[in-house]
Parts: structure tokens; C-alpha cells; sequence
């Protein structure tokens, strides 16, 4: 069974991350999308209800094969502990690119059973960051996340 991790903060999860998610399940009979915790950062949104709220929009569209999980720790490490062979990362432009291959080649030293995937994001704009600073200024981001993100971001 070829099993990936698609790791990140998802503050929020977007569309973005979504058409990855899509993409990867495609590509692979599991995927552990991994909501990476950061003691030292502060969240915009609540980790349990940005689990929830991705769950949901995984299981509305079908990607049964997919699962949401939170971690605390290093990824490279949750990847060797759950017999996770592949790292799928999304890359907007050649600065995504460049950081993105830093940090595989530390999780290689980490975890040498662990090969990142670099899968090409479909709009180069949409960012968790574009999404938590229109939402700071009340405009409409309805086109950027899913619904269930939506409803989770306008409940809090």
C-alpha cells in the first residue's frame, strides 16, 4: 500500500489545499492530510474545528481514502511511525520551490524511507494567508475554501 502525508498548518485549509488533496488521493491508496502544530505559533482558527471542518469536506466529496489527523511534532518522524513512504507538498512558484527543498532534504536525514512530491498548485495566488487577511477585512472568500471552511471560519 503506497501511503502519503500531505502535511501543513492549513490556518485556514483552502481550496488550494484541497485540489492537492484531490491530486494526491488520485495518486496514492492513502493519505494522511496532517494538521502540523506549532507550539510557538498562534492560530487563526481553532485546530479541532479546522479538523472537523476538513473531515467533512473530505467526506462530501468521496476521498474516502483520505484522513485527517493533528501532530505535534516532527512530520518525518509521524511519517516513519505510520509506515509512510511519500511526502506531497503543493508549490505555487519557484520560492515555494526553493524552501520546500530545504526542508526535504532535512526530512531525508530524518526519515531516509521518506521521498517528498512536489505536486503544482493550480492558482499560484491562494494562500491561507491571502484567506485570513481578506476575511480580516470582511470580504467575501467564499470562492477560496470550501464550504464546510466557510461555515467553520463564520462560526468562530
Amino acid at each position: 500500500m503506497n501511503k502519503a502525508i500531505y502535511p501543513g498548518s492549513f490556518d485556514p485549509f483552502t481550496n488550494g489545499h484541497l485540489d492537492i488533496v484531490k491530486k494526491s488521493a488520485a495518486l496514492f491508496d492513502q493519505v494522511y492530510v496532517v494538521i502540523g502544530v506549532n507550539g510557538a505559533k498562534k492560530r487563526a482558527f481553532a485546530v479541532d474545528s479546522m479538523q472537523k471542518a476538513m473531515e467533512k469536506t473530505l467526506k462530501r466529496l468521496g476521498l474516502d481514502n483520505c484522513c485527517v489527523c493533528v501532530h505535534e511534532g516532527l512530520v518525518a518522524e509521524f511519517a516513519k511511525n505510520n509506515g509512510i513512504q511519500y511526502m506531497i507538498r503543493g508549490l505555487r512558484n519557484n520560492m515555494d520551490y526553493n524552501y520546500e527543498e530545504n526542508i526535504a532534504v532535512v526530512n531525508k536525514l530524518i526519515n531516509p524511507e521518506l521521498e517528498s512530491i512536489f505536486l503544482r498548485a493550480e492558482n499560484a495566488a491562494l494562500s491561507s494567508s491571502m484567506v485570513k487577511e481578506l476575511n480580516s477585512f470582511g470580504q467575501d472568500i467564499s470562492q477560496y475554501v470550501p464550504q464546510e471552511i466557510l461555515s467553520c471560519i463564520q462560526n468562530l
